[in-house]
């Protein structure tokens, strides 16, 4: 072989070898460039559930650890029940609600008119407590700040129509919409005489926030599994799958008949 022939081989395989390295760093480099882009996405996303579980039930300022604040003619222990119809009716219902609550909202459809029959007959009392339990599990103040306002209405002698109108309005129930002020004062304009200075006045201080939280610790220390909780003469009867508004009304006409 001749001279010129050995040296074409030789750079031959020396190009060939520069090559193979190229081919190895590239792949390095590669191999590299994903590894960062993983710990790039694993620290992205920890940093967003970090900040997720920094504002899960984060509060807004208000204080809701100041004075019980009972809205005007909450009645029952602690003064804790805001009371529709007639106190002499034979049947009562409790209602443990949450306005966030969509089970709580399905509750209101299917059973509204009938409710509003029966107590406008002053056949049935409702006693409703309100609860904060979508606020402990999803974050947020929205479930406070409805209550809040709700017992506002009540200040205002509007609580069932405004109780009616928050339920009708309810946002998604992973949407705070009722954590904001404007929105709950918006609402309010669907109530006449409801959207007054002193209603802004009471939604925007908090005022009854610590009543609001009060009433969930009842509802918690009552050992109720979830919301909405309702009772008829202290028997439980959401738990009931053969309950009907029709059902719910027999009941209320056979407790009036004695």
């Amino acid at each position: 072989m001749s001279e010129k022939n050995r040296e074409g081989k030789r750079t031959a395989r020396e190009r060939l070898a520069v090559e193979r390295e190229k081919q190895k760093a590239g792949e390095r480099r590669r191999r590299t460039l994903i590894v960062t882009a993983s710990v790039v996405c694993v620290l992205g996303l920890a940093a967003v559930i970090g900040v997720v579980a920094a504002n899960a039930g984060k509060d807004d300022g208000r204080d809701s650890a100041g004075p019980v604040v009972a809205p005007s003619g909450a009645q029952g222990k602690d003064a804790l029940a805001i009371p529709v119809g007639a106190d002499d009716a034979k049947a009562t219902l409790t209602v443990w609600e949450d306005f966030r609550c969509p089970a709580c909202k399905a509750f209101e459809n299917n059973y509204r008119s009938t409710v509003h029959g029966l107590t406008e007959a002053g056949k049935l009392k409702v006693e409703y407590h309100l609860v904060t339990l979508i606020d402990g599990n999803m974050g947020g103040t929205g479930s406070r700040n409805a209550a809040n306002a709700a017992a506002c209405a009540q200040d205002a002698g509007k609580f069932p129509a405004y109780h009616d109108v928050l339920f009708r309005n309810q946002p998604p129930e992973t949407d705070d919409a009722y954590a904001r002020d404007s929105e709950l004062i918006d609402l309010a304009g669907k109530v006449d005489g409801l959207d007054t200075p002193a209603f802004r006045t009471c939604v925007e201080d908090g005022k009854h926030n610590s009543w609001v939280v009060k009433s969930n610790e009842a509802f918690r220390k009552g050992g109720f599994s979830g919301t909405p909780t309702v009772l008829f003469n202290g028997k439980n009867i959401y738990a009931d799958q053969s309950m009907t508004p029709a059902k719910l009304k027999k009941m209320v006409q056979e407790a009036a008949q004695g």
